[in-house]
């Protein structure tokens, strides 16, 4: 959830940047704009972390539940984390599930990337399931952290248009059924998960097989197709710069758990070596 207040007007813009805004939700606004979205894989669990994350200053950070040991009692902290940040929090959960999303609707994420959407069908559902009644299914809590508990003006009557939803591309049948999927109204954006989808074409591993970059193409054709915006995680700076190249506006270019990994082994090979 968003901090309400702005820096001071006596510190330097450059010096502190304003934070991200949940509510309205500029994120989507600029996410179905196109603009180029640069963003940061967290997988580690930890405030602390995710805080440091922050401070770097990426356009989004996603807050994975379907890789990484998280929950609702681990998310809403590294929500706080992210509270002073300019970086929008993005949520993937561990699946396409009405309930879980409900919960991180109430706990105060705002958007969402669901994993391995393969039809129009399920698009729905996900969609449906971030908005109230009657565009959608979203259980109502009259007081919870989305709605800084019960404080909020208008917020029932407003937030389903403040919600945005990326759906994962991560098969053969999603890439068949991209353009129904990139049709679903209030699916604002198709992202594909290539670790995945090359797996699902039989190249486990091998994300630049001709096949697995000839399906990333046609996803990203489908949504363009659609006026809508596509994404992919691509953590090899050559690979990103070229889906960039190719359409893609929202772009993840790395990960914490990879660049403590990395960074910790460099540390090490130079003094053992």
């Amino acid at each position: 959830m968003a901090n309400p207040n702005t820096p001071s007007a006596a510190a330097p813009a450059s010096a502190h940047p304003a934070p991200y805004q949940a509510f309205p939700n500029q994120f989507k606004k600029d996410l179905l704009a196109g603009k180029r979205l640069i963003g940061c894989w967290s997988s580690l669990s930890n405030a602390i972390t995710t805080e440091v994350l922050g401070v770097a200053g990426f356009d989004w950070i996603l807050l994975d539940g379907e890789h990484a040991p998280n929950d609702v009692s681990t998310f809403v902290p590294q929500l706080m984390a992210l509270k002073d940040s300019r970086s929008a929090p993005v949520v993937r959960p561990s699946w396409n599930n009405a309930v879980e999303i409900k919960r991180l609707l109430d706990a105060g994420f705002y958007n969402f990337l669901i994993p391995f959407v393969q039809s129009a069908d399920e698009a729905r559902a996900a969609v449906a399931a971030t908005r109230y009644p009657p565009m959608g299914i979203r259980g109502v809590s009259v007081s919870q952290r989305s709605n800084r508990y019960g404080t909020v003006p208008r917020y029932f009557e407003e937030v389903n248009d403040h919600i945005s939803v990326g759906v994962q591309i991560e098969s053969p049948a999603g890439v068949a059924a991209a353009a129904a999927i990139a049709a679903v109204e209030g699916v604002d954006c198709l992202f594909v998960g290539p670790s995945d989808l090359a797996a699902g074409y039989g190249h486990l591993g091998q994300a630049a097989h001709p096949e697995v970059q000839d399906a990333i193409a046609r996803v990203f054709a489908a949504a363009k197709a659609q006026g809508k915006p596509s994404g992919i995680l691509a953590t090899v700076e050559a690979d990103a710069r070229r889906y960039m190249e190719m359409g893609a506006s929202f772009v993840a270019v790395g990960s914490d758990l990879g660049a403590l990994r990395s960074a910790t082994q460099a540390l090490c090979d130079k003094f053992k070596s």
